[in-house]
């Protein structure tokens, strides 16, 4: 019996032994991936129609991150012409949108126009019928959904229980960054003019789960500044202004157009510096709070 005992140890040792070599292997051949900044300017942006069955009548399509008619999130933007206005119809899921050029209305087809300039925030719940439409040639919006994005038609509607809002950008509730932990000390110099902050959805409580939430950012003119990420996931889209940006360490400063985007995945810093004369605005997602950093 003790020498049965004895081999059935030595089995173990064996085993385990052999199990650590493996995973010593294992750990060598899969070197841990440092996480990768991306930038995409608007004018690198592939376009194609948003519902190819509406041919040249449909909205163009330019994806900025994820795949708009794949599993999971993605952003995209929306390109109509000037004077484009759909027929009723619903999306399978519900989507976010942020007006970046031109103007825009998004409705119940019976609503009153009410077009949205630079800035504008609006949500459309899945399964409610609704129009689309735009004015201005350079008509363009940001586009965000949480899953696979498809065009139905109004017969098709449902009620998912969501409401639709539309919130133009002269009602949006700004806050100073002074006045809340989101910006870094040491304090703005005296007659500095500090970002400000709108909260648009989400979860911002304190809380050790990473809960994503979009955010609006106005840098004012001439303002540089460093945004430092809390979380895992940080994506942002240029709405108004030209700023010039960079994920230290991993980019180049580049000047960026309305419509761009950019990504700094983990911890990665991006600067921002607005133009001399115009303020910057980004919308920002991410799974955990931004500090920004006067530079």
């Amino acid at each position: 019996m003790k020498r049965v005992f004895r081999f059935a140890w030595v089995g173990i040792l064996t085993a385990l032994c052999l199990s650590g070599a493996i995973a010593v292997r294992s750990h060598l051949s899969h070197p841990r991936i440092e996480p990768v900044a991306t930038v995409l300017p608007t004018a690198e942006v592939e376009w194609e129609p948003l519902n190819p069955a509406r041919g040249e009548q449909s909205p163009q399509a330019g994806t900025l991150w994820g795949d708009r008619t794949g599993p999971g999130p993605a952003g995209f933007l929306l390109k109509p012409v000037d004077g484009f206005r759909s027929p009723p119809h619903i999306h399978n899921v519900a989507y976010r949108g942020v007006v970046i050029s031109g103007t825009l209305h998004n409705d119940d087809p019976n609503a009153e126009d009410m077009f949205m300039p630079v800035g504008s925030f609006w949500t459309q719940p899945a399964g409610g019928i609704h129009i689309t439409a735009a004015q201005g040639n350079d008509a363009l919006a940001y586009i965000e959904v949480e899953d696979n994005f498809g065009v139905l038609p109004a017969d098709q509607a449902f009620d998912s229980a969501e409401k639709p809002i539309n919130v133009d950008v002269s009602n949006l509730i700004w806050l100073d960054a002074s006045s809340t932990d989101w910006l870094e000390q040491p304090p703005l110099r005296e007659g500095r003019e500090s970002p400000k902050i709108a909260f648009l959805w989400g979860n911002f409580q304190g809380t050790s789960e990473p809960l994503f939430k979009g955010t609006l950012l106005k840098l004012p003119a001439g303002f540089a500044a460093t945004l430092q990420n809390e979380g895992s996931n940080f994506r942002a889209v240029v709405i108004q202004g030209r700023p010039q940006h960079q994920v230290l360490g991993q980019t180049s400063l580049k000047t960026l157009e309305p419509g761009s985007y950019f990504s700094a995945p983990g911890k990665l810093a991006s600067q921002i510096i607005s133009d001399s004369e115009n303020q910057t605005m980004l919308y920002i997602r991410t799974d955990g709070r931004f500090h920004i950093a006067p530079a």
